[in-house]
Parts: C-alpha cells; structure tokens; sequence
C-alpha cells in the first residue's frame, strides 16, 4: 500500500491553477521565473519582557499556538538607557515557517484570522518592499482560533511577512491576491 503525501489546500491550488494564471499574464518562458511563496516570518515583539522575564516565554507559547511551530524567544544585542533594557535581555519572540505549514499558516490567516478583525477593510496594497516581500501588522493576537480569548492574559502585536520569489511588486500583488490575500481598492 502506497503512503499518501499531504499537500495543504493552498499548495494543490497553487500547483493546479495559479501557476497557469501567473505564466499567462506575466509570459514566463520557464516554470522556474513563476513567483512562489518561499517564507512567512511572524514576529511578536513584547517590549514589557524587560520588566518581566515570564512575557516573553508567554509570547513565545501563544506563537508555537499559531504556527504550530516551536518559536524562539529574541533577546537585545545592545543596552539601551532610556528603555531600561539591557544587553541579551528577552525582548520578543519570531517563527519562521516554509512548505506546508507556510501554506497552512495563510489559509488561516486570510480566511479565518483576517474576517475576525475589528474594523477591517482590506490589506494595504502599498505594503511591498520593492522587491517582492509583503510585510502586514497585527494589532491584537487573539484573532487567530488557536488562542483561546479567555486564558489569553494580554494581547500582543505581531508583524507577518510573507516572502515571495517574485522580482517585482506587481508579480508579487498578482502572486498574493491570486492566493486570496483581502487587499484594499
């Protein structure tokens, strides 16, 4: 009997139709030229760990949650004075995730997470770097289904960057709204 390969949702749809999409519009000549997601960098900066050391690990417990992935606790290279923040002091936590819990972590940010936010009117389509990446904040933490609203203590912020292979904004906007990202008009 054969083993059967998981392959998230996004992936498969990537693979079957937005591939296609994508080498239509742009006129790749190789397989290789269409933009792909390479990683997804979340990134929970805690400013309040320098008071209290349990913060951060904290953090870091509710971003494995999200990721469903081990994250790492980030500590300050430099002392800073008027922070009161001292040098490898616990100061945040990140993750960074590729191949199918990417793909995992995207389907849940744009149809489950993003909805959940208070207010929220689409994505900012100005938020490339110049080259292909897309970088979005989020204010509260708590959106994502992982965390439950009751035990969560605080809420946290957290910064998502999503990197592409694309070379330019355009290919990576094409890339990003194909996948369903929800951007602003």
């Amino acid at each position: 009997m054969a083993d059967t390969v998981y392959v998230p949702r996004l992936r498969a749809e990537y693979d079957h139709k937005i591939k296609a999409q994508l080498t239509e519009k742009f006129g790749y000549a190789n397989v290789m030229q269409v933009p792909r997601l390479d990683k997804v960098v979340l990134n929970m900066g805690v400013g309040e760990a320098v008071n209290d050391r349990k913060k951060a690990e904290t953090a870091a417990a509710d971003l494995t949650l999200i990721a469903g992935q081990k994250a790492i606790v980030t500590y300050s290279k430099t002392a800073i004075a008027t922070f009161k923040l001292r040098e490898n002091q616990p100061i945040g936590c990140k993750v960074t995730l590729r191949k199918a819990r990417m793909y995992e972590f995207i389907d849940r940010l744009v149809n489950v997470a993003l909805p959940r936010v208070r207010d929220f009117r689409g994505l900012n389509p100005k938020s490339f770097d110049g080259r292909g990446n897309y970088s979005l904040g989020i204010k509260e933490h708590i959106i994502f289904p992982e965390i439950d609203f009751e035990k969560a203590g605080e809420s946290w912020g957290m910064d998502i960057t999503v990197c592409t292979t694309a070379r330019t904004d355009d290919e990576a906007r094409a890339l990003l709204t194909a996948l369903n990202f929800p951007f602003r008009q």
